[in-house]
C-alpha cells in the first residue's frame, strides 16, 4: 500500500496498528510509533534541545504545522542536527509501523504532521531500509519474541561479552521493561536497542522468551488427521461418503 501511495503521489497519514507514516506527494516526511521514542526524547536525551525549547516550539508553531522550521530559524538547532535526528526517528517509528501483522492498513488523505517539512525519504527508500533491519536482525538472533518481551537477565556474569552500551541496558533490564520501555529510558533508538537486546540474547545474558506450544486440536480434527497423512484427502473421503450416504 506504501508504494501504491506513492506511485499516486499521495498526500496523508498512512495508519497502522504499530504507527502511522506521514506522507507528502508520495514521499514520507515523518512517521510516528508507540514502539520508538520520538524526535523529541532523542534530542533531549542527546543534550541538543532541553524540554523547554521543545515545549516552545510546539506551542508557537505546532497549529501552523512548522515546529521544525522553527527549531531552525530560532537557533535552537542548526539544520543539519534536525535532519540527522529527524531522519533517524523517522526510520525508527517506520520500522515499526511498516511490521508484518500490524493490522489493515487505513489512509487518510490530506492529513499532516505539525513538525512540517524536514526532509522528504522516498517510499521505496523506507521499505528497502526497514527490510534490512528486519533481515540484520534475524541474522544476530532469530527470536523476534524478544523484542517484544520484558527484557530478563540471567544469572550468567556480562564479563566482557557486553559492550558499555549494552551494559546500560543489562542495567535497567528489571523484567518488567520491554525493549521499547528501555530505549525511552535510555533515549535511544528502538532498533538501536532490539540490536544490543538480541546480541545479549545470543550471549546468553537475557532470557529468550519461551514460544507458546503448538495449540491442541480438537478431538474431531485429530481423528481426521489420524485416518490420513494427507488431512485434505481423509477430509475428501468423508465429503465423498456423505454425499453417497444422501443419494
Amino acid at each position: 500500500m506504501l508504494l501504491r501511495l506513492a506511485a499516486e503521489r499521495a498526500t496523508g497519514a498512512l495508519l497502522r496498528d504499530r504507527g502511522t507514516l506521514y506522507l507528502v506527494d508520495g514521499q514520507v516526511v515523518h512517521a510516528e510509533s508507540p514502539a520508538a521514542p520520538g524526535i523529541d526524547v532523542l534530542l533531549s536525551a542527546a543534550g541538543r534541545l532541553p524540554t523547554d525549547g521543545w515545549t516552545e516550539a510546539l506551542r508557537e508553531a505546532g497549529a501552523l504545522g512548522r515546529v521544525g522550521r522553527y527549531l531552525v530559524d530560532s537557533g535552537r538547532l542548526s539544520g543539519g542536527e534536525l535532519e540527522i535526528c529527524h531522519l533517524g526517528a523517522l526510520y525508527d517509528a517506520a520500522f515499526f509501523a511498516l511490521a508484518p501483522g500490524s493490522g489493515l492498513s487505513r489512509f487518510r488523505y490530506g492529513v499532516a504532521h505539525w513538525i512540517g517539512p524536514v526532509r522528504p525519504v522516498p517510499a521505496g527508500a523506507v521499505e528497502r531500509e526497514t527490510l534490512r533491519r528486519r533481515a540484520l536482525l534475524d541474522r544476530l538472533w532469530a527470536h523476534p519474541e524478544t523484542d517484544t518481551a520484558p527484557v530478563i537477565r540471567t544469572d550468567r556474569p556480562a564479563g566482557g561479552r557486553a559492550a558499555p552500551r549494552q551494559r546500560a541496558v543489562l542495567d535497567l533490564a528489571d523484567g518488567v521493561r520491554t525493549p521499547g520501555d528501555i530505549a525511552r529510558a535510555l533515549g535511544r533508538p528502538a532498533f538501536h536497542t532490539l540490536i544490543d537486546v538480541r546480541r545479549l540474547a545470543a550471549a546468553g545474558l537475557v532470557e529468550t522468551p519461551a514460544t507458546a506450544a503448538p495449540p491442541v486440536p480438537p478431538p474431531e480434527l485429530a481423528r481426521v488427521l489420524e485416518m490420513s497423512a494427507d488431512p485434505d484427502v481423509a477430509l475428501l473421503r468423508r465429503l465423498r461418503d456423505a454425499l453417497e450416504a444422501t443419494l
